[in-house]
């Protein structure tokens, strides 16, 4: 069956059921946490994009969403990020360039060109209703796909999202549930990846009076995307945060032994060596899990602080590793470019700063 056409079938199977969740949207912002030094990464690369399928040893083309339920945990990180990394082409990064071009600001431009052409996880928030969230997951679905390649995916709706930070907002807990599941029901039978409720766990250190409620949320997302093939990633804070133990406990009470694994430094500035360090101690606590790292500002490492800092640089550019320990893949979760929050200067949090992306692109990591 063609993509498009299987694409288009299951945009409608999950119309079908609009029913059933909440309200969503894009918030496409993410508070961090604390300090650390420098960095070194991993030199393996992804596999190239292409416009077909990649075929299986047999010569057939490889079926998208072959995950299943009992392979989430299993399956080689090729497979899990089929095809490589998908870019979004109508991203933040790509209107923040076009805009920018239109104003004759070509500095400015250029950097968010830069940042437009890797690719960057889009976020799915609290402020759209159910149609406007399908459409957005089935667009970029039908993009992947005509890439051959993976979308990542962050969820960010959580009830009290951000401990009432800039990032404050989130769902109540009962829309929250429909519209995770929702999500889910969108990307069924596709190739995709899931960063759930960035800081959802870390956070927990700073407002525990939330954990009785929000651990059986996280617990009921990362069912809900199981049940559906998509393999999930919980929050395992970064490297200066938590530590390892306390958050395997965490990590365990939300359900990641139906989870892919966990991910690390989302939003945050520390270096791939010390996030390395600590996840591989994560990992070893929760029955090998497996994680990724996001690599989108880390370029120059921990800058004195979690929001704006001044000298930050973008890090190495996003790809699958060659899968060495718990490893999956560096990533950039947090779009580089967009605000903290109104700190050090800055605009709200998720919008644009054209300074700010400038300043990452001049101090990139080579």
């Amino acid at each position: 069956m063609p993509h498009l056409l299987r694409t288009a079938l299951g945009t409608l199977v999950v119309a079908a059921a609009l029913g059933v969740a909440g309200c969503t949207s894009a918030d496409r912002d993410v508070a961090g946490p604390s300090p650390s030094p420098t960095q070194t990464g991993d030199a393996s690369t992804e596999a190239s994009p292409t416009t077909s399928p990649s075929p299986d040893a047999d010569g057939a083309p490889r079926p998208f969403g072959a995950i299943t339920p009992d392979t989430i945990r299993s399956a080689p990180n090729t497979v899990v990020f089929d095809g490589g990394l998908a870019v979004e082409q109508n991203s933040l990064a790509a209107r923040a360039a076009e805009r920018l071009t239109a104003d004759g600001r070509d500095d400015a431009a250029r950097a968010a060109e830069l940042i437009a052409e890797r690719p960057v996880a889009l976020w799915l928030g609290d402020g759209h209703d159910d149609a406007a969230l399908v459409d957005e997951i089935t667009d970029y679905l039908v993009a992947a796909e005509l890439q051959d390649a993976t979308p990542v995916f962050v969820t960010y709706a959580v009830p009290d999202r951000d401990c009432g930070n800039y990032s404050a907002g989130g769902l109540a807990a009962d829309d929250y549930s429909a519209w995770n599941q929702l999500v889910a029901d969108t990307l069924r039978g596709h190739r995709a990846v899931v960063i759930v409720e960035p800081d959802s766990l870390g956070m927990l250190t700073r407002c525990p009076d939330l954990a009785d409620e929000r651990l059986p949320l996280i617990r009921q997302s990362v069912a809900a995307f199981a049940d559906a093939g998509v393999p999930a990633y919980l929050d395992g804070g970064n490297s200066n945060w938590v530590p390892p133990r306390e958050m395997a406990e965490r990590l365990e009470q939300a359900g990641i032994d139906r989870a892919r694994g966990f991910y690390t430094n989302v939003a945050s500035f520390y270096p791939v060596d010390d996030e390395r360090a600590y996840a591989e101690r994560v990992s070893e606590l929760t029955d090998d899990s497996r994680y990724v790292i996001d690599v989108s500002r880390n370029g120059q490492g921990w800058r004195g602080t979690w929001c704006n800092p001044e000298g930050a640089g973008l890090g190495q550019d996003p790809h699958v590793t060659g899968g060495s320990k718990g490893l999956d893949a560096f990533l950039w979760v947090k779009t580089p470019g967009i605000s903290d929050g109104t700190c050090n200067g800055g605009p709200p949090a998720g919008e644009w700063w054209p300074s700010f992306a400038e300043g990452l692109v001049e101090r990139r990591r080579e």
